[in-house]
């Protein structure tokens, strides 16, 4: 490229520039009526979220390229000071084109002051940061943290730097204990509390309960061979917590190799037997078993048996004469394993499925599955031809066809082996028109209690404007300004809303954003989830909300004590969130412990789509001498 051709190529990049530049500047002017309605201390943000939301209503990937040849910022990170970096390369291309300078827009988010406002944000609604750790960690309460201070007190050490308490589990009683914990054990900085409210939540409703049976069974090799008896803890009508038996004992898992607790309806048997009777039992099958008694503890007795026994109530145990019958065995909740091709029967009543809904599946094979939905609302906008998602996307299908009380389903999605059906868990209707609003009856009970005692209210499946706009309505008339807001984004809809969702939301002083990105995967796609995400948070950067990072977060470290190398790496992605959130789990302190490790170092390396350059040692080469 000549002289010429340079100068040529520096005033065609200066002009396209421009034309960005006032573009923006005209979104801003047709948007003031918008702007006006902001809190004050949002009015900057707000109009750089209408600068970004402009510059990204072109595709300018050539331009990026062209500027990036120059040396020149590509903008590709200027989220947070949209038009002061736009403003600034033009200048520096009119000057070298040799134009008169343009000079900047006085009012432009510049530099400094674009991270600034994020941070100072954060630190308004999440609290500040940890020491050496950019990111805030939120963790989910379990029903345990009401009644065991310790746990709760070993949180905090741990590094939990806010407190989510679920208003779909437990109730006020147990949220005021658990505060009242959070409280105590952190008297001098305790950690807020945030309140997710339930929300319209779809979800499968009651199955009818599946047979009161269970196994006892002993433990095989892979040969068949029994290399364990199965094990019974035989007592008389008393309840379970009331039995003295020895530590290790606790266990009513029916599994191979663990102990199985039964009763009979008379306690007097038991006190007859001794060690080395055998019980002679005809299961529920009809088959003939011996249990040999191995052991007298307390109030109970310890038999062993060979032979898988199924065991109903009022099954027979004798010895010689002496009867008696088992009690107590509670029914088992009943799961249904669909296939591709099987039908699911949705009916309305999420309890008692009506009789009418068989009529729509007259025809149907034994693949037919019943069950109830807890949103009442789905079946007056469902259409034939919708997708449907079932318990977190494990199951997907079609909606075949629609009456007032039933929806039949055609299953076209599961994993190999097909996946069980059960009871409360989540639907997802992605394309699905859900005209109810974000509140519902409990929620609006539920804020009296918010309104009272959390910083911030997490609402859940917000889809439009008006949803922000009636959650901001019921804190003031609780007179509960100060609660800060965070909008749950999980839905497609909620995603496509979100400029308009945003603003409404930066009416209010305190706000933010939660990326929940279970139920946002299943409506989106999972292979758009990455895509989304990554915009949802550019979005938030520009309009200076901070954003929690939330669901299956080491998901498997909390369940299991051991993560995923997935979510190793997904977990240092989120340090580019101002708070990650962790859900609950039996090793949820490991879990913590491990993320505050990640985040504090992680931060060193990346804030927010910045990469920062530290100084690397583990590749330094030795100096020639």
């Amino acid at each position: 490229m000549d002289v010429v051709e340079r100068y040529a190529e520096i005033r065609g990049l200066a002009d396209d520039v421009r034309q960005l530049r006032d573009g923006m500047i005209a979104a801003e002017t047709a948007h003031q009526d918008r702007l006006a309605r902001v809190h004050p201390s949002h009015l900057r943000s707000a109009v750089n979220l209408i600068h970004y939301l402009e510059l990204r209503r072109h595709d300018i990937r050539r331009l990026q390229g062209r500027l990036a040849e120059f040396g020149l910022s590509s903008l590709g990170r200027s989220e947070p000071h949209v038009l002061a970096t736009v403003q600034a390369v033009l200048e520096i291309l009119e000057s070298l084109a040799g134009e008169s300078g343009t000079l900047q827009d006085k009012a432009a988010v510049g530099y400094g002051e674009g991270h600034f406002l994020l941070a100072s944000r954060a630190a308004d609604l999440l609290g500040p940061q940890a020491p050496g750790r950019v990111a805030r960690i939120m963790v989910t309460m379990p029903s345990a943290a009401a009644s065991d201070p310790d746990l709760v007190g070993a949180l905090i050490d741990a590094g939990m730097d806010l407190a989510r308490i679920n208003c779909a589990h437990d109730g006020p009683d147990d949220w005021l204990a658990m505060i009242a914990n959070l409280r105590h054990d952190s008297a001098d900085a305790p950690p807020l509390i945030a309140m997710d409210l339930a929300g319209p939540k779809l979800r499968t409703g009651s199955l009818s309960a599946g047979p009161a049976v269970v196994r006892a069974r002993p433990q095989r090799d892979p040969y068949g061979r029994v290399v364990a008896p199965a094990s019974i803890l035989l007592t008389g009508p008393t309840p379970t917590d009331a039995l003295d038996v020895s530590e290790g004992r606790a266990d009513t898992s029916p599994s191979p190799g663990g102990q199985l607790h039964l009763q009979v309806d008379d306690g007097g048997w038991i006190r007859r037997r001794v060690v080395g009777d055998v019980v002679e039992v005809i299961d529920a099958r009809g088959a003939r078993r011996r249990w040999a008694v191995d052991e007298m503890s307390g109030n109970g007795c310890v038999l062993t048996c060979a032979k898988t026994t199924y065991v109903a109530n009022g099954l027979e145990v004798s010895c010689s004469d002496d009867v008696a019958h088992i009690v107590g065995v509670a029914p088992s909740e009943l799961s249904v394993r669909v296939q591709i091709g099987d039908r699911i029967a949705l009916t309305r009543e999420p309890d008692h499925p009506p009789a009418g809904c068989t009529s729509v599946v007259a025809s149907a094979q034994p693949t037919t599955v019943t069950v109830g939905c807890t949103l009442p609302e789905l079946f007056d906008v469902a259409l034939p031809g919708e997708p449907i998602w079932f318990d977190d996307g494990k199951i997907g299908g079609v909606i075949e066809h629609v009456e007032h009380d039933c929806l039949r389903v055609e299953v076209t999605d599961v994993p190999q082996g097909g996946v069980r059906l059960k009871s409360a868990k989540g639907i997802n209707v992605p394309d699905t028109q859900l005209t109810m609003g974000a509140l519902t009856e409990k929620d609006l009970a539920d804020l009296d209690f918010v309104a009272a005692h959390a910083d911030l209210v997490n609402l859940s499946f917000v889809r439009e404007v008006a949803d922000v706009d009636r959650l901001r309505e019921e804190l003031r008339i609780r007179d509960a300004d100060h609660v800060g807001i965070v909008l749950k984004i999980e839905n497609a809809r909620a995603f496509e809303n979100l400029p308009q969702l945003l603003l409404a939301a930066m009416e209010s002083e305190r706000v933010g954003v939660m990326i929940a990105r279970g139920d946002l995967a299943v409506e989106v796609g999972f292979e758009r989830l990455a895509e989304v995400q990554e915009e949802i948070m550019w979005a938030c950067e520009a309009a200076h909300v901070p954003v929690i990072w939330a669901t299956q977060v080491l998901e498997s470290m909390a369940r299991t004590g051991r993560p995923s190398r997935a979510e190793v790496t997904d977990a240092a992605m989120a340090v580019r969130a101002e708070c990650v959130m962790l859900n609950k789990g039996p090793y949820i302190l490991d879990a913590l412990a491990t993320l505050d490790s990640i985040l504090s170092r992680m931060g060193g390396h990346q804030i927010k789509k910045r990469s920062m350059l530290r100084q690397l040692t583990a590749w330094a080469l030795p100096r020639s001498t």
